[in-house]
């Protein structure tokens, strides 16, 4: 259903939310993940100037460091909102936000001296924001980019700065990532599996209550209307009417001679003439007409803004084609049935029952 909430009605901070994440569910969601990896970035970027002033890092390049490192995330974020994105296989930039920070935290870590294990909390933060958007296959290849530019940092720095970033260190460094990335990969695959499981189990809850939907409101042999639901929309048509002033027409049809069919040719030859007829019945009429299995071979039409006379031309026209269509074949035999109609148009002030008993 279409919200139909007043605009004018929503407070000033969700007007603000609406301006800056849009309206659609689906970019709204991919807005939000990009604005809290965002926010992920500045925090970090606090924490690893901290770090890097302990260091006694220039401050420069850490300047430089911050305002690239935050002006990227909140180019792609930009990207996303302003829907260039959505030209892109992947429209989240969930892969090119994770490689920019990344890279971002590997410089981190050069200049953030003795405290430069700060940056191994930021890169699990990165990881595993990744875990629930990628598949196994592209948190592989990442993790083995981190450990790549880690590990291409660490062996720099050793060599340039070993007073600082003792050779051993870096190797014990080096080797917890090396083991620490291949869980992720794998824990990634697991919620890979119970993703596609939650959602081959929604599918199948969704088959499963179309299927209950269809019982509900479908005769099983006929796929027609079934009586039960025909009475509700028969009182939804008669309570339109009533406000809109504009009438319907109603016909009950009763298969000739259905109970000599099942005698003389047997009850699945008779179930084929019930289909058949419900196959050709609605192909006779208009688009908007109804046809009901009532209950055993009676049939009813709910013919909205019908008067009698027009009502009376697709009756006749369903007449028609029933006499001359078979109705089944039993050895190569055609089976032909007729069908009698009573037709009647409704009255304003009586029930749906009480036109139904004069049709």
């Amino acid at each position: 259903m279409a919200d139909t909430e007043d605009p004018s009605a929503r407070t000033p901070w969700q007007r603000l939310g609406d301006a800056l994440f849009t309206t659609d569910a689906t970019q709204r969601l991919r807005l939000q993940q990009a604005g809290l990896a965002v926010l992920l970035m500045v925090v970090s970027v606090g924490i690893l100037i901290y770090a890097a002033h302990v260091a006694g890092t220039p401050a420069l390049p850490v300047a430089v460091w911050a305002i690239v490192s935050v002006g990227g995330l909140v180019a792609m974020l930009v990207a996303i909102r302003s829907g260039w994105a959505l030209t892109r296989a992947d429209p989240s930039l969930t892969l090119p936000q994770m490689l920019f920070a990344i890279t971002s935290g590997a410089v981190a870590y050069a200049m953030a001296g003795a405290m430069r294990g700060v940056a191994f909390p930021v890169l699990m933060v990165i990881l595993v924001f990744g875990l629930f958007q990628l598949k196994p296959r592209r948190v592989v290849a990442v993790s083995l980019y981190a450990l790549l530019a880690f590990g291409v940092v660490m062996g720099w720095k050793a060599a340039d700065e070993p007073e600082v970033f003792a050779p051993a260190v870096e190797l014990g460094h080096f080797l917890m990532l090396a083991a620490m990335l291949p869980a992720l990969s794998l824990l990634s695959a697991r919620l890979t599996r119970l993703r596609e499981r939650t959602r081959r189990q929604r599918h199948d809850l969704s088959l499963a209550l179309t299927r209950i939907q269809e019982l509900a409101t479908r005769d099983e042999l006929t796929g027609l209307v079934n009586r039960r639901h025909m009475s509700h929309l028969l009182e939804r048509e008669r309570q339109r009417g009533v406000r809109s002033g504009r009438g319907f027409s109603l016909a009950m049809v009763d298969i000739d001679h259905f109970k000599a069919v099942n005698d003389h040719y047997g009850h699945p030859v008779g179930d084929e003439v019930l289909r058949t007829f419900s196959h050709h019945a609605p192909q006779a009429l208009r688009g908007t007409d109804i046809v009901a299995r009532w209950g055993g071979e009676e049939f009813v039409l709910l013919l909205p803004e019908a008067s009698l006379g027009a009502a009376r031309i697709g009756v006749e026209r369903l007449r028609g084609r029933v006499a001359a269509t078979p109705m089944a074949h039993l050895s190569g035999v055609p089976i032909r049935v007729t069908v009698s109609v009573g037709l009647t148009e409704h009255i304003a002030g009586e029930s749906a029952t009480q036109t139904l008993e004069r049709a």
